[in-house]
């Protein structure tokens, strides 16, 4: 039984009348009978009672009647509903990103995705580096951002910017007037830092460990804005990726360039091989709209 069977009954049915079906299917006659005679074998008997003037229901022609336009009904449905998420009118995605990403440059590109496809709902898990790559790898969503894998596998990293780490400071510090900051100076300082396993807690300790400078925790916590908070409140010091500079400045700290050593790390899009139209979509728009944050943004 297919889909143009059923087109055909129903046609015949409604109208009860070859030539009628015929106009409304834009069928020839013996293309008609051929889809009903199809239908009728597949199933194993008589559908339509046809003579030289009228045409007929039999019984399990009847039963058949109301399936028929219910199936018919929810094909033409979904047929309507995956044309439109081929058209971007409709559906659904899910992204997970680093709360680093997702705080700071996230949003600005999911307006402009929005402008554009207004009838995607996206889903955003802002989630820590390494549950954004193991999100992507269990198709738990289609998109991840993060920092450059160690082991990327079978997932495919494509590359948005490098991002330098910035010194975080207290307002009121001397610090805040400097045009760059040299880790030494910076340590000299009590040291406020993301807890493990957060991967901006693992790149500064795996840079400064090569260099034989140790991080000198002072306090830590989970929330990159309870970091911010605390540096300016005058407890210590930090250092973040510079994609988190105006999320430090609007929770009242200051931001400067770090020197000897630069600490960089590369951010892009995490996925699968087998993307979605909408997630091509987002990908896309992820590229064209994410630029590499300057270095520092004043207050």
């Amino acid at each position: 039984m297919t889909v143009k069977q059923l087109r055909a009954f129903l046609a015949v049915a409604q109208t009860l009348s070859f030539t009628q079906a015929c106009e409304r299917l834009h069928l020839s006659q013996p293309a008609l009978s051929l889809a009903i005679k199809g239908l009728e074998d597949s199933l194993g008997g008589k559908l339509l009672i046809r003579s030289t003037r009228s045409v007929r229901l039999t019984p399990e022609g009847e039963s058949l009647l109301p399936l028929a336009k219910h199936l018919l009904a929810q094909w033409d449905n979904t047929e309507e509903r995956l044309r439109q998420r081929f058209t971007l009118q409709l559906g659904r995605l899910s992204v997970a990103a680093m709360p680093s990403f997702a705080c700071n440059l996230l949003p600005s590109a999911l307006v402009k995705f929005r402008q554009q496809y207004p009838k995607i709902n996206v889903t955003v898990h802002d989630v820590i580096n390494e549950e954004v790559t193991d999100m992507v790898r269990s198709r738990q969503v289609e998109i991840g951002i993060a920092f450059s894998p160690e082991g990327q596998g079978s997932l495919s990293f494509t590359p948005l910017f490098e991002d330098q780490f910035v010194a975080v400071v207290p307002p009121t510090s001397p610090l805040a007037y400097h045009d760059t900051l040299p880790w030494t100076q910076l340590l000299e300082n009590d040291f406020i830092t993301l807890q493990r396993p957060s991967m901006v807690r693992r790149l500064l300790e795996q840079e400064l460990e090569k260099r034989h400078i140790d991080l000198p925790v002072a306090f830590e916590s989970h929330q990159l804005s309870s970091v911010g908070r605390m540096v300016a409140e005058g407890l210590g010091v930090s250092a973040v990726p510079s994609m988190c500079i105006q999320q430090m400045h609007e929770l009242g700290a200051r931001c400067v360039p770090l020197v000897e050593p630069s600490i960089a790390c590369r951010v892009g899009i995490l996925t699968q091989e087998e993307l979605s139209v909408a997630a091509h979509a987002l990908r896309s728009v992820l590229l064209e709209s994410v630029k590499a944050p300057s270095l520092p943004i004043d207050a």
